[in-house]
């Protein structure tokens, strides 16, 4: 199985990208940082400095309808910003 599930490629993570060379990845919850960092580095071939993780939650969720009670759940995810070396970068777009 797989480390690094997809890139986050929104507004504010490419702001990130440019200004501070820092790019976020949802990762496999049950990844620690090490692993984090040799999968980035094996993958992209860059120097990572730091690697910081963010554990989402599931939500759940209760409405009301004409039907009954009806109860559900959002996924929850492993979220990794990884701050690159100097002069290294990402292309994300270039695979496409």
């Amino acid at each position: 199985m797989s480390i690094l599930i997809k890139p986050i490629i929104t507004e504010k993570a490419t702001r990130e990208n440019e200004l501070l060379g820092r790019y976020g990845f949802i990762v496999d919850s049950t990844a620690n940082k090490l692993q984090i960092k040799k999968a980035v580095e094996d993958t992209y071939n860059v120097q990572v400095n730091g690697v910081r993780t963010m554990n989402y939650p599931y939500e759940r969720s209760v409405k009301y309808t004409k039907k009954g009670v009806v109860v559900g759940k959002t996924g929850g995810y492993k979220k990794a910003v990884i701050q690159l070396a100097e002069g290294n970068t990402i292309d994300f777009y270039n695979k496409l």
